[in-house]
């Protein structure tokens, strides 16, 4: 286990006008976001730029993942306003390409695919150009759930395979490698939108592990890819085994797009919806 971050890992903690703006619009719709509930390293300069990633579905999620600093164990109920109070904030902070990611849900019947279709129709109705991405959870592998949210109208749907197979019983006990890779396959099947995954390396998988991840997923049509460097958000949850060096996450973009993924996001503080409108903007300039 590594004792400290290197340099390339060291972030410069800036605040602005734009950060507070975002935050107190956020705090009085009474809503989440994934970037401070996960304590992502890049949320000061989202906030700055007046973005964030919104997370629905209460702040309490149901599985157990082991990298993961959401918080765990029995969820809220459904807020049924909360979706109106997305939207809203959507268009008081003119975002042009708005993320919902959430919780995973498995006390739900639907693990929430009705509450994420919502989301997406009154995004749209309030705000008819932004475009959405929905980063979402494998709803327990059930086709009825996804086709809700396919039939929602997203730009991009967002599943995020998050590490190689050998350690998902450490990483993500309850979740399915095979499930999120049908799930991805399933969406091209019912509806050719873009789909994109994500994966953390530097929990002790290795360079050809990952090689494989990315080609399973090229196999599965998945469009975007991002990868990034996992950090541990405390001492109780599943250390960090590398740092790995920005050249190796400049291989694997280099293996990404050779393998055909239209849009890669590969460095160190990458994380899945980080930029995340550019892979969109990028890929309907080019259609």
């Amino acid at each position: 286990m590594p004792s400290r971050k290197p340099e390339w890992l060291k972030i410069r903690v800036r605040s602005g006008h734009n950060q507070e703006q975002v935050e107190a619009l956020i705090d009085s719709l009474s809503l989440n976001t994934v970037c401070h509930e996960a304590n992502c390293p890049n949320r000061m300069e989202c906030f700055n730029k007046g973005t964030a990633t919104f997370m629905i579905l209460g702040k309490i999620c149901t599985r157990s993942c082991t990298f993961c600093n959401v918080t765990k164990g029995n969820p809220q109920p459904i807020d049924p306003m909360e979706p109106i109070r997305v939207a809203q904030a959507v268009k008081i902070l003119q975002i042009k390409h708005a993320v919902i990611t959430s919780v995973t849900r498995d006390d739900l019947p639907d693990g929430g695919a009705a509450h994420f279709a919502e989301v997406i129709k009154q995004i749209k109705r309030l705000c008819p150009n932004v475009t959405v991405e929905v980063l979402i959870p494998d709803f327990q592998g059930s086709i009825e759930a996804l086709i809700k949210v396919i039939q929602a109208g997203p730009e991009v749907i967002n599943h995020n395979v998050e590490t190689v197979p050998r350690l998902y019983p450490r990483i993500r006990p309850q979740a399915e490698y095979y499930r999120s890779l049908d799930l991805l396959k399933n969406v091209k099947r019912i509806n050719n939108i873009f789909t994109k995954s994500g994966i953390m390396v530097g929990l002790g998988e290795k360079f050809h592990e990952v090689v494989e991840v990315m080609k399973d997923l090229r196999d599965c049509g998945c469009d975007f890819l991002t990868i990034g460097q996992y950090l541990a958000p405390s001492s109780s949850h599943y250390p960090v085994i590398e740092y790995v060096h920005p050249e190796i996450f400049e291989e694997y973009r280099a293996l990404a797009l050779k393998m055909g993924f239209s849009f890669v996001a590969s460095g160190p503080l990458v994380r899945s919806s980080y930029h995340a409108e550019k892979a969109l903007k990028f890929n309907t300039l080019n259609v």
